[in-house]
């Protein structure tokens, strides 16, 4: 039931506005979402699945049948979203879905935005397949545009809404592994906010660990999500971006080994211990013998913010110091998956801090983060031992 009154008049116009018709070749996909008016006096239809967590947290995924125009439904405030789809990752092109979404606060509408498709980043055999997610903030409206080809769309094709929720106050125990006997280089542990600081939901993820070779190459990403988030938020965009690389993206848990955000401050990432070679789903092709970390934020244009730089340092020098790796050295991987940037089976020589796009053709962590991955070797190295 949309609401009424003249704002939502206007809104829902402004949501039903169509791509450019250029752009309507093939088939179309528009849903439009509008605001409970009450929480708990509206269900959602009954072929939207819901499923809640422990952690208070939520995801919503609401079908996207082929066709135009389909009626207005509601939902709940949510705040990360993304669409996926039971199929190949490269059933959507990039630039195929648009969204727009209307502040919980203010009850504007914002302006679309283009979800890429995340061919790039996870295990290196992924069953499922899905967009990037974005971080919205708090909202209680979107509008969602799918363009797909001659074929129609991919079965499964759904939208998921992510509410992360209070969080998990439990924490995770995790086993040890003997350390690889460290040949200097050695850095100080930085301080790393543990799952259970960001409320990890452990009921969600698979349970077990997997472990790989001694971690040579530690690569940097960003999250392509909000820049301009506080700090004090970071935990829930942790937690929605969790949520959504396990129940959208079908991983065993959050694909990157740690994240730090832009005021320098480390989190822990996929479970196994902060000190293991956990086996993480980050950079297609080269998981294995590595370990990622996500900067959150976007910074293609954006440039990264000292704090997070230091973060990032701290993080590789002490990590690569564990196993005797110099924060500006150079190791040896075996592409374990053609869709990477190299065949699989090809020996490539990675220097110890790496960006995405040295693996893999993204422009990932973006080209801002990416021109300072020099100065922030250097400064790792300064920071292992002699």
């Amino acid at each position: 039931m949309p609401p009424s009154g003249r704002a939502a008049r206007r809104a829902a116009r402004a949501v039903r506005r169509p791509f450019p018709a250029a752009l309507l070749a093939g088939c179309t996909a528009a849903l439009l979402l509008q605001p409970a008016p009450a929480a708990s006096a509206v269900p959602l239809a009954p072929a939207v699945e819901r499923r809640d967590f422990p952690g208070g947290g939520s995801t919503v995924a609401l079908p996207l049948p082929a066709g135009t125009g389909l009626a207005p439904r509601t939902t709940r405030p949510f705040e990360l979203l993304g669409v996926g789809w039971d199929g190949p990752a490269g059933a959507l092109a990039d630039g195929a879905v648009r969204v727009r979404t209307r502040d919980a606060a203010t009850g504007r509408w914002g302006d679309w935005r283009t979800l890429e498709a995340d061919t790039e980043d996870g295990p290196d055999h992924a069953a499922h397949a899905a967009t990037a997610p974005l971080w919205t903030g708090r909202s209680d409206g979107v509008a969602v545009e799918v363009r797909s080809g001659p074929a129609g769309p991919p079965p499964g094709l759904r939208l998921e809404l992510v509410d992360p929720g209070a969080g998990a106050a439990a924490p995770a125990a995790t086993r040890s592994l003997p350390a690889a006997e460290p040949d200097g280089h050695q850095a100080p542990r930085p301080a790393i906010v543990t799952r259970a600081g960001w409320g990890a939901d452990e009921s969600i993820r698979e349970p077990g660990y997997e472990y790989t070779g001694p971690v040579k190459v530690v690569f940097v990403h960003h999250t392509a999500t909000a820049t301009d988030y506080a700090c004090s938020d970071t935990p829930r965009v942790i937690r929605a971006i969790y949520q959504y690389h396990v129940k959208t993206s079908g991983w065993r848990d959050i694909g990157y080994n740690f994240l730090v955000d832009r005021c320098g401050t480390v989190y822990e990432g996929r479970a196994g211990g902060v000190d293991q070679p956990v086996h993480g789903a980050h950079t297609l092709g080269f998981n294995t013998d590595t370990s990622g970390v996500a900067a959150i934020g976007t910074y293609v244009d954006a440039a990264p913010p000292q704090h997070l730089l230091n973060g990032l340092a701290a993080l590789a020098a002490w990590k690569l110091g564990l196993t005797g790796q110099a924060a500006d050295g150079h190791a040896k991987l075996t592409s374990a998956s053609d869709a990477s940037r190299y065949p699989k089976g090809t020996v490539v020589d990675f220097e110890t801090v790496s960006g995405h796009r040295d693996a893999f053709k993204t422009e990932c962590p973006g080209k801002s983060l990416y021109a300072r991955l020099p100065a922030l070797r250097t400064a790792a190295v300064s920071l292992q031992a002699p």
